[in-house]
């Protein structure tokens, strides 16, 4: 589903050799904690920052105490156990140790072992730093770790004699860092643009690239306070509400809140030994959180690992004494090595399949599914790198993309991108070791840290021992963002800055499956779009392969594939006003959008032919509440399911040139789905006679619903109660599904196969044996991961399914493949997908990723 390509971006904290001496050190009030240092009135009260600032920690200075053993953890430092190595650095330009992202995505921040910086994401540059002095680094230690409050208010430093210094960040949303200049221009060329309107919106710049419309706007760090833990550090978590701090001696959880409580109270503390449900002996050597599951991740020092959830401030029971004992958190066990390569190092949590990522000393990769919060979560599959261990060397990094389609692994010396399900995708292995030293390439020796941005179309990364960013593009199905029948059968791909349009079902069969002809057209998306609207969330091509329709951040814009032109809104005011949110597709020239416009939820139509503007919208459809997804079924159906657990059926009725949307019913959901959200993909499988002849008004009572919810693809049959009532019947027909794609859904391809099928047999009677009764016309394809898996004809699937007959599913017919598949191809019999390749020349001074072409017989 995710391929990396081309060659990473290199960005890096650099100086001027003018500006090297304005430099300016902060002792972050070093000087009062020399003075203090091993008072008791010290380690409680802490020392404060900018009151005047400070806007969300409360109480300023308030320091936390593990336990009631007040001893040092034996982290401090004599004076002559200093050396050099830890003397503050004269440059924001050194090793990067650590980076961590806001949850916007819009700011992140690195740490060097004496500095922080803070960076804009798009456009990258440095827009803060911090340099800590010697006196600073004497008093409390080198940096060591770095946290980022979620809203990116409060940034914390964790350093290496057991402290945490606060800096806290504003932003002037009016100021900007940077201002390109530009010279004048006396050429009298000028470019002919192939799009019907170009504008630039705000602070767009004529230079800016993909989201970089506003600018790098104007921050400021302040030093805030410092808090000192005796107990000593040895993880954190900066959450929304507190900071959460593992702590050494005695073994505790402290929850340090941002403000203070109804009751004044800013502190808790809960050791671990009083955990019943943890083992004893065993100390936190990681942490992770996931906000959207509210569950949290803890990898121990015995190799195992928990899933835990922060308890309400009301939840309490009763101790050994009687006395009310207020517990902070619950596990549950769900990762036990069996041997010493099982031992858990690192954790990533997936809330959009309902996964738990867990990586181990010998490089392997468990993934469990969370099914529940008490404590049901099972080994879903291992994931095994291609490499031996001593190749790869140690786990460094675990990563999901935003979307949950992708999990990228960094290794001590290389790095390998699975399927969700975990089919391998992208690696560095395969790359001249040799000649990736020689080219200081960085990215493709290790990885020890990084992120994704842009919703998946980007991943920064940072390489061992580096002082360098490398931000890595990533192609990706649009079926990730965008879940249609139409991208699934026209491979479309998403890149950062376009999109890739496969030609090869228009093409004779030997020229499409031929290796060395490149079927892929490339096309850019309008950078007056893409610089204020970037990142691109959701693409759909139509079913015919004709057009394509992206959508940013606000707005959408729409491509003709024939005559290779744009229409985007003229009118900057009306293309903000409203965000795609459930999806588009495609019926003939027509484009049907899922969109918020304030509080309103709509459904918009509107035609390629036409300008795009408010004024020559086809149709507008409103609807009560918001839109999960939309999925066009048939030729003439539109189905819309809504976050009230709704499915909405809606006839495209087209009349002297006009398109509109009739409502002809709708199912109601409750006690079925559970949660809308969690629903990838609807279809539905009407009765022949009734998708022929019947009234579309009652096609809710006939039809038979697949939902794909997380990885499971689930069947819905129509039944009636004893009273009458219309009921349906739930069964889990497949698990672990990446993607289906129902072929009654594509009638273009079908209408393919059906032309094509063979002469009647000159035997008579006798059937070819390259041909069964049926063309493959109502076959179900889905992928699991691992292979492609087919029912030839999904009324097997519909007869079989019904509880009361107690029948099993027929099987499936087990293609397997090692590559990633993006479609079958029915009228010429083959699987086709893609896989990366990694491409290093001598004679160039780096190395870029590109993919080819693979196909399979069926």
């Amino acid at each position: 589903m995710y391929w990396p390509i081309g060659a990473p971006r290199v960005y890096a904290a650099t100086q001027l050799a003018s500006e090297t001496g304005r430099n300016v050190a902060t002792d972050d009030n070093a000087s009062e904690a020399l003075r203090g240092e091993g008072s008791r009135q010290h380690a409680l009260n802490g020392h404060g920052g900018d009151a005047e600032h400070d806007s969300g920690l409360g109480v300023e200075g308030q320091l936390v105490d593990a336990g009631e053993q007040k001893e040092s953890a034996g982290m401090e430092q004599s004076p002559e156990e200093w050396n050099a190595d830890e003397r503050a650095e004269e440059d924001i330009y050194g090793e990067i140790i650590g980076v961590r992202l806001a949850r916007n995505g819009h700011i992140f921040a690195t740490i060097t072992r004496t500095t922080l910086t803070i960076w804009q994401t798009k456009p990258t540059v440095v827009v803060a730093a911090v340099m800590r002095s010697t006196q600073s680094l004497q008093a409390y230690g080198r940096n060591v770790s770095l946290l980022l409050r979620p809203d990116s208010a409060i940034f914390v430093v964790q350093t290496s004699l057991g402290y945490l210094i606060t800096y806290s960040m504003a932003t002037d949303p009016n100021s900007r860092v940077y201002k390109p200049q530009h010279p004048a221009s006396t050429s009298g060329h000028a470019r002919r643009h192939s799009m019907s309107g170009h504008r630039l919106q705000g602070h767009a710049e004529l230079t800016g690239g993909p989201g970089e419309g506003g600018g790098a706007r104007e921050v400021s760090l302040r030093f805030r306070m410092v808090i000192r833990v005796d107990a000593g550090i040895t993880r954190a978590l900066a959450l929304d509400d507190e900071l959460i701090v593992a702590t050494q001696k005695p073994a505790a959880m402290q929850c340090i809140r941002w403000a203070p409580d109804t009751d004044g109270s800013q502190t808790s503390t809960e050791l671990l030994s009083r955990m019943a449900w943890l083992d004893k002996r065993a100390a936190i050597v990681d942490m992770v959180h996931d906000r959207p599951m509210n569950l949290s991740t803890w990898v121990m020092s015995d190799g195992k690992a928990y899933a835990v959830q922060r308890l309400p401030p009301a939840a309490q029971t009763k101790s050994e004494d009687g006395k009310p004992s207020r517990k902070l958190f619950r596990g549950y066990g769900f990762h036990t090595p069996e041997r010493q390569e099982d031992n858990a190092v690192k954790a990533a949590i997936n809330a959009r399949f309902s996964l738990v990522a867990v990586g181990c000393e010998s490089g392997e990769v468990f993934v469990y599914t969370a099914r529940d919060y008490a404590g049901h979560i099972p080994l879903s599959h291992r994931l095994h790198p291609n490499v031996v261990t001593t190749s790869a060397g140690k786990l460094m990094f675990l990563s999901y993309s935003s979307d949950g389609y992708c999990l990228f692994v960094g290794y001590e010396k290389g790095w390998i991108t699975w399927s969700v399900y975990g089919m391998l995708g992208g690696n560095s292995f395969a790359s001249d070791r040799g000649l990736s030293t020689a080219n200081d390439e960085g990215w493709l020796q290790g990885v020890r840290d990084g992120f994704w941005i842009g919703g998946g179309s980007q991943i920064v990364l940072l390489g061992n021992r580096d002082s360098r960013l490398w931000m890595l593009d990533m192609a990706r199905s649009a079926v990730a963002g965008c879940f249609s029948s139409a991208n699934i059968a026209r491979s479309l791909l998403q890149t950062n800055t376009g999109f890739m349009v496969y030609r090869g079902y228009d093409q004779p069969d030997l020229t499409a499956i031929s290796a060395e002809i490149s079927q892929w057209t490339q096309v850019q998306i309008p950078s007056s779009y893409l610089v204020s609207q970037w990142p691109i969330r959701c693409a759909v091509i139509s079913p015919d392969g004709r057009y394509v329709a992206v959508a940013g951040r606000r707005g959408l814009a729409h491509y003709s594939v024939n005559s290779g032109r744009w229409k985007t809104f003229d009118d900057p005011l009306v293309e903000n006003e409203f965000t795609v949110r459930g999806g588009m597709c495609w019926h003939q020239h027509v484009l049907i959008a899922a969109v918020e416009s304030g509080s309103s939820y709509e459904l918009r139509l509107y035609s390629r032919e036409a300008a795009l503007d408010n004024g020559h919208m086809m149709h507008v459809e409103y609807l009560p509440s918001p839109i999960v997804l939309i999925s066009a079924s048939g030729e003439d159906s539109l189905l819309v399911y809504t976050y009230e657990n709704i499915l909405c059926h809606y006839m495209i009725n087209a009349v002297d040139g006009a398109v509109k949307l009739a409502q002809v019913g709708q199912i109601t959901l409750h006690g079925i789905i559970r949660a809308p959200p969690r629903v990838r993909a609807i279809s539905w499988l009407l009765p022949d006679d009734q998708l022929h002849h019947g009234d579309p008004s009652q096609d809710v009572a006939v039809a038979s619903i697949l939902f794909l919810v997380d990885g499971k693809l689930v069947l819905l049959q129509p039944a009636t109660t004893e009273q009458g009532e219309l009921k349906y019947e739930m069964r889990i027909i497949a698990q672990n599904v990446e993607y289906y794609a129902l072929m009654r859904d594509q009638p273009s391809v079908g209408a393919r196969v059906v032309d094509e099928s063979p002469p009647p047999s000159p035997s008579g009677n006798i059937v070819s044996n390259g041909y069964s009764t049926h063309d493959l016309r109502d076959s179900l394809w889905l992928f699991d991961g691992a292979d492609f898996r087919v029912w030839t004809d999904v009324q097997d699937v519909l007869a079989s399914a019904p509880a009361e007959l107690a029948r099993e599913l027929p099987a499936t017919v087990k293609i397997p493949t090692d590559f990633y598949p993006l479609s079958p191809l029915l009228d010429k019999g083959i699987l086709f997908g893609i896989e990366p390749e990694l491409a290093q020349r001598r004679d160039l001074s780096f190395a870029q990723f590109r993919f080819a072409t693979r196909v399979s017989g069926i």
